[in-house]
C-alpha cells in the first residue's frame, strides 16, 4: 500500500522577491518528496530581484489554507514600498487560523508585523527597529536569532536563509534531532564532520 500524497508546499512568487532566500529550503523539501508549487498574485509571470522571469502555477485567490503543507514568504522590496504584497499577509492570516503553517523571511517579516500577526508571537527579523519602524504591537516578543518558530510561524532575516531552511525542514519533519543539526552545520557552518551524519543517516 502506498503512502498518502504529501499536500504541497507553496512558495509565494511576486516582483521583486529576494530569489536567494528560500532555495536551500524548497530543495530539500522537494528532495524529501514534497511537492513544491509557486502562487503569484494573479496567473501572470513575475521577476525576481535577480532577474529570474517565474510562471506562478496558481494565483493567490485559489489558494487554500487546507491543501497545503505550508506557505512560505520570500523577502521582496515591495513589501516596504508598497501596499501589493498586503494580501499575502492576509493569506498567512487565514493560514494560521486554519492551523496550517507560515514562514516569512525578510521583508516579508515586515508585512506580517503590519497584519498584526507578530504582536503574540515570538519573532525575529532583519534587526528589531526595522519591525519597530512598521508601527506594530509585538516589539516585546521580538528575539534576537537567527529563525524563530512560535505556534506555527517561522521568521527570519534575509541573511539567515539556512537556519530559515532548517526551521521549515524541522517543522515539517524532513529532518530531526542530530540529523537537522548536522544538514544546518554542513550548510552554514562548512563542518565536513556534518556531512558524515547526513550520509549515515541517508543510508539507514
Amino acid at each position: 500500500m502506498s503512502a498518502p500524497a504529501r499536500k504541497p508546499v507553496h512558495v509565494a512568487v511576486y516582483d521583486t522577491l529576494a530569489d536567494w532566500e528560500t532555495g536551500h529550503a524548497t530543495a530539500y523539501l522537494a528532495r524529501a518528496g514534497h511537492p513544491v508549487r509557486t502562487v503569484g498574485p494573479s496567473a501572470d509571470p513575475v521577476r525576481s530581484i535577480g532577474g529570474l522571469r517565474i510562471q506562478p502555477d496558481l494565483a493567490l485567490a485559489d489558494l487554500r489554507p487546507e491543501d497545503s503543507a505550508l506557505l512560505i514568504l520570500p523577502g521582496a522590496d515591495l513589501w516596504d514600498t508598497s501596499q501589493d504584497l498586503a494580501p499575502f499577509a492576509r493569506a498567512a492570516r487565514a493560514f494560521l487560523d486554519a492551523g496550517t503553517p507560515v514562514a516569512a523571511i525578510c521583508g516579508a517579516t515586515a508585512g506580517l508585523a503590519r497584519e498584526g500577526l507578530l504582536d503574540d508571537r515570538a519573532h525575529t527579523s532583519a534587526v528589531s527597529f526595522y519591525l519597530a519602524a512598521t508601527g506594530y504591537g509585538g516589539g516585546e516578543h521580538y528575539t534576537d536569532a537567527d529563525a524563530v518558530t512560535d505556534r506555527g510561524l517561522i521568521t527570519a532575516g534575509p541573511t539567515e536563509p539556512v537556519a530559515f531552511a532548517r526551521e521549515i525542514l524541522g517543522l515539517l519533519g524532513v529532518y530531526e534531532g542530530e540529523v537537522l543539526d548536522a544538514w544546518y552545520r554542513l550548510f552554514h557552518d562548512s563542518d565536513a564532520q556534518a556531512y558524515d551524519v547526513l550520509e549515515k543517516a541517508a543510508a539507514r
